[in-house]
């Protein structure tokens, strides 16, 4: 099973392309930034992970910047976003941020993708709450028109693109793996098996009933018989833990690393070496 980190990356812990570098070094396989462009003061939305909401969560860094620090850096850790709340932005504009640092780290990007919890955030950036999983299916949608090899136009509910000269592309044909994030469910499998190429769940509890639904659903949507990716983050890991993961069929881990400085950061990566 491979084994890949995460952190939530601030400009109080370590630097993206150090951190990069010592995940490589240590023969880690890969390194996911979370997102938030910015948490409200007044909110009323509970944070699923506990109040108060920690401190690192409204200093994060923005994750394509930090993530092409990391690409420039590094030749073979895999670079991803664990999650980019893809609702929040422009797809134009984040089709092209994610081709380009597709190309230029070599196709190294996966796209986890996320549907936001934070309410406040989000109608900041003009989201209707009730329909953002729409929205973010369209937004993919959109981004692999431009993605595609051939000018492709796209017409959507919440969003259009002409036929278009749009390069670089990414390396892989169609565009980033993309990992849809969000807790188990029949809604959540439904859009996974349609329009994703798997599941990026958070800590990974439940997995055992979960997983046989959502293959159930992969299979009923005629996606083929190699099975949706499965990646659990922010996994905070133990040797039984990765071993169930294993017998699941589950192939890659992410393991949460502290939001600290670059001590307690480097200290964690030592102590998680034991696990590759």
């Amino acid at each position: 099973m491979r084994i890949a980190t995460t952190i939530i990356l601030t400009d109080e812990t370590v630097r993206p392309d150090r951190l990069a570098r010592e995940v490589e070094q240590r023969g880690f396989h890969g390194l996911y930034l979370p997102e938030h462009t910015h948490i409200p003061v007044s909110r009323e939305t509970p944070a699923p992970m506990g109040e108060p909401l920690p401190r690192p969560y409204g200093r994060t860094f923005d994750p394509m910047v930090a993530l092409a620090a990391a690409a420039t850096v590094t030749e073979r850790i895999a670079l991803g976003t664990g999650v980019a709340l893809v609702a929040q932005h422009d797809p134009i504009v984040l089709a092209k941020q994610l081709a380009s640092l597709d190309a230029l780290s070599g196709g190294r990007i996966t796209l986890g993708a996320g549907f936001g919890w934070n309410r406040e955030e989000a109608a900041d950036h003009g989201v209707d709450w009730p329909r953002r999983r729409e929205l973010v299916r369209d937004r993919v949608a959109l981004m692999r028109a431009l993605w595609a090899s051939e000018p492709t136009e796209y017409e959507g509910e919440f969003g259009s693109v002409r036929a278009s000269w749009a390069y670089p592309k990414p390396v892989r044909d169609g565009g980033p793996r993309v990992l849809l994030g969000g807790a188990a469910g029949p809604k959540l499998f439904a859009h996974i098996a349609e329009w994703a190429d798997g599941w990026i769940p958070v800590g990974g509890s439940g997995l055992t009933e979960a997983l046989p639904r959502l293959r159930a659903e992969w299979e009923r949507a005629g996606r083929g018989p190699e099975g949706p990716a499965v990646v659990p983050s922010f996994v905070v890991p133990s040797q039984g833990k990765l071993a169930h993961f294993r017998d699941l069929g589950i192939e890659e881990a992410v393991l949460q690393l502290p939001s600290g400085d670059e001590g307690a950061v480097l200290r964690t990566l030592d102590e998680y070496s034991q696990y590759l």
